[in-house]
């Protein structure tokens, strides 16, 4: 019988079928994974997230609220920001601190002022957990301005300026510029601040 006008088909793509089917076969047998060809690319698992930490413990990493910190360990406020919270704290960073005359800042860390430096510094602390978009949702539903009550008893009064930065007016009315927001720590969340606030 003639052939003529048919083509046989070329045994050498099935051979070449075959020969990578049995390297793939062999592969898994011995627990390896098949050729980089042969397989599609795995997505890149995202490792888990481990806790920020306390407002405290995510403080001390901040190379620009070293003062603060130093100021809360005189004041002896550690176990209390290392606690459940949440806490909402606004934190003057270092050049809110150089802001102070030197001899007020240094009569606020001598001995017999921790009193009132824990006053100070509880007063830039709100006993809830505030993020800025909400703090900025809240201000707005007020009208233009939101009435903090802090930790140690005092107001805040939080609006926001022309370029949309949340400010806080303390009891003498000087004004604080929230520079950094939304430090998000285990129990709560730090905002940083340029100026340090003041309590009637």
């Amino acid at each position: 019988m003639s052939h003529k006008g048919k083509r046989m088909p070329s045994i050498r793509p099935i051979l070449a079928v075959l020969s990578a089917l049995v390297l793939t076969l062999a592969a898994c047998d011995r627990g390896e994974a098949p050729p980089a060809q042969d397989r599609a690319e795995a997505p890149t698992a995202t490792p888990a997230t481990s806790s920020a930490g306390t407002v405290l413990m995510l403080a001390q990493r901040d190379p620009d609220l070293t003062t603060l910190v130093s100021a809360i360990q005189t004041a002896g406020m550690e176990e209390t920001l290392n606690g459940a919270g949440p806490f909402t704290v606004f934190a003057p960073n270092n050049a809110a601190f150089e802001k102070i005359p030197a001899a007020r800042r240094d009569a606020l860390t001598a001995p017999e002022a921790r009193a009132d430096l824990r006053r100070l510094l509880t007063y830039h602390v709100i006993p809830a957990r505030l993020e800025a978009a909400a703090l900025i949702q809240r201000i707005q539903a007020g009208g233009g301005s939101l009435v903090l009550t802090t930790m140690q008893g005092g107001t805040l009064t939080a609006r926001t300026d022309a370029a949309g930065s949340i400010t806080l007016t303390d009891g003498a009315g000087e004004v604080a510029r929230v520079v950094e927001a939304d430090m998000i720590a285990s129990n709560g969340v730090i905002h940083a601040v340029d100026t340090v606030a003041e309590p009637q």
